[in-house]
């Protein structure tokens, strides 16, 4: 239980401020029972402020380690402790709350001091408003690159380096593709050649960007907003979907992204959807988005997911069988983040079973993230086939007469027989062996498969894993 807890404040350490994360989780026990992750605030305020603004941080950070199915609640203490007092103030900058994957680093200046949940938090506007310097957690040297996001990937390079014809940017994806990963890039690799001291860098999404603009409103403090965001190098703006149908923050994002595109700044824009597919949004604003380059991410291809996988395993320096691979990039086919995900929750079961990572605890974790459906064609049987006896489909289809080699041709007749409408004869086709082959090498297995032999009991227990999975259809 503490070392599930345990991971999971590992992942939100990284995702989250340190100030946000010192503030607000670190206080939090925990119960972790099957899939709930049940934890407990110190007092009703900081319960309520976990659950309205990080609630969705810790359910993804549990998911990562859990499973999909984890569920995260958060109470008070039965003894609450004192509420802190208003003297002891934090700013914004260090405990505001920002999504799962953006992490905020850009201080608001704006001083909030925690107090009970019955008392107004004040706004003071004392606070000079000053960007902090970001801490950047993705780079080119890690982007896995492939067919589905060469283009962008270029182009983010690109733009770091002034051969992009234009100084606009737009990434579009769906989630957990490798946008904000590429944004990041673009602003660690600048604030690197600057030697991070004379760019002036902004990273923050469409939403964060909303808030802060509402506070100055209220603050009546909009020329320093404006001063904020419109002298500054790089603009880095996720999310910008958020924007559609908010009139007000619609303006002064056109506004901000005129000003900067006439002083040469450059401009990097993300969003779950390509320009043209944005409702609700002005004119103006979408012409804008589009006056630069368009870079869409596509889901990764086969290769590009077993690439990713390697790299991840040789970063957590582990040992990831290729037939375990395999199977992983051929089963997660949703995004990038899934992938991530089902290795790390690979590697931390075998850790928590002492065991090597294997085929059977690799079915288990797949199984978590994708739906099954017992339908087989011979593709997919040869795939079960060769992971089940740790043999590639070249050796399959050789003409050596092994042992191993003839028990796992004739499992691939008998499941095709099985499981497919397919012939005897185009059976036989495939392997370029005779009808009378196949009926052989059928007959055999299944006498095999009757007795008590090592042989006959390996056979028995991979046909009966490859029929309880059947072929994974993965998330889409």
């Amino acid at each position: 239980m503490f070392e599930i807890w345990a991971h999971i404040q590992q992942i939100l350490q990284k995702r989250l401020t340190p100030g946000l994360y010192k503030v607000w989780i670190s206080p939090l026990s925990a119960e972790v029972k099957g899939h709930t992750v049940s934890l407990t605030a110190p007092n009703e305020f900081v319960a309520a402020w976990v659950r309205d603004r990080l609630l969705g941080d810790i359910t993804s950070a549990a998911a990562e380690i859990i499973g999909p199915q984890a569920t995260v609640s958060v109470v008070a203490s039965k003894t609450p402790q004192k509420a802190p007092a208003r003297r002891s103030s934090i700013t914004v900058s260090d405990a505001q709350p920002s999504g799962p994957l953006f992490p905020s680093q850009q201080g608001t200046g704006v001083a909030v001091a925690p107090a009970a949940s019955h008392e107004q938090i004040s706004l003071p506007i004392s606070q000079p408003l000053v960007s902090k310097a970001i801490d950047w957690r993705f780079d080119f040297d890690s982007f896995v690159v492939g067919p589905c996001n060469d283009l962008a990937f270029a182009a983010s390079q690109g733009i770091t380096r002034s051969s992009l014809s234009a100084d606009t940017l737009f990434l579009s994806s769906g989630p957990g593709l490798g946008k904000t990963h590429l944004m990041q890039a673009v602003g660690n690799e600048l604030c690197r050649q600057s030697n991070r001291s004379k760019l002036h860098v902004e990273y923050l999404t469409a939403e964060e960007f909303a808030t802060r603009l509402i506070a100055s409103l209220k603050n009546r403090d909009v020329d320093r907003f404006k001063a904020r965001y419109r002298d500054v190098d790089l603009l880095l703006l996720e999310d910008v979907h958020f924007l559609q149908g908010k009139e007000r923050m619609q303006d002064e994002v056109l506004a901000t992204i005129k000003a900067l595109q006439s002083r040469g700044s450059r401009v990097v824009l993300s969003s779950s959807f390509a320009p043209r597919d944005l409702k609700e949004l002005d004119n103006q604003l979408v012409s804008r988005f589009c006056s630069g380059f368009i870079a869409a991410i596509d889901k990764p291809d086969y290769a590009t997911r077993r690439d990713i996988l390697c790299r991840k395993a040789k970063q957590y320096q582990v040992f990831l069988p290729d037939n375990v691979t395999d199977m992983l990039a051929e089963n997660i086919r949703s995004d990038v983040r899934q992938i991530e995900s089902c290795l790390h929750n690979l590697i931390l079961k075998a850790r928590i079973l002492n065991q090597q990572i294997s085929m059977n605890i690799a079915w288990d974790v797949v199984s978590q993230y994708a739906s099954h459906e017992i339908i087989m064609d011979m593709d997919s049987i040869i795939r079960c086939v060769c992971n089940g006896f740790d043999l590639s489909p070249t050796q399959l289809n050789s003409r050596s007469r092994r042992r191993e080699l003839v028990v796992a041709r004739n499992t691939v007749f008998y499941l095709a027989r099985k499981h497919t409408d397919m012939s005897l004869k185009d059976i036989g086709v495939h392997f370029n062996r005779t009808h009378s082959t196949v009926l052989k090498g059928i007959t055999s297995l299944e006498r095999e498969m009757s007795k008590e032999t090592p042989i006959g009991r390996q056979v028995t227990n991979t046909v009966a894993m490859i029929e309880r999975n059947g072929r994974i259809t993965s998330l889409r």
